[in-house]
């Protein structure tokens, strides 16, 4: 079942939210559905089956200061 995963993700610019945005469409078909990234609000939702943590891991690979911050 997935649910929406609210992460919170130190992004300055539109190169660092497209990182972010790279890293999670990989795993497209892999347990991720949708992203959805709000660069002004430093937001990033993402509708996956995988846990928050599994997920945190792969957003931290962009070397982004990332904290969880609870399901929708």
């Amino acid at each position: 079942m997935s649910s929406i995963h609210i992460f919170n993700v130190e992004m300055t610019c539109e190169g660092c939210s497209g990182a972010v945005e790279r890293v999670l469409n990989r795993l497209k078909g892999q347990g991720v559905e949708d992203v959805s990234i709000s660069l002004p609000e430093q937001k990033v939702s993402v509708t996956s089956s995988l846990s928050s943590d599994q997920l945190l891991e792969v957003i931290k690979k962009t070397g982004k200061k990332t904290t969880y911050v609870g399901k929708q």
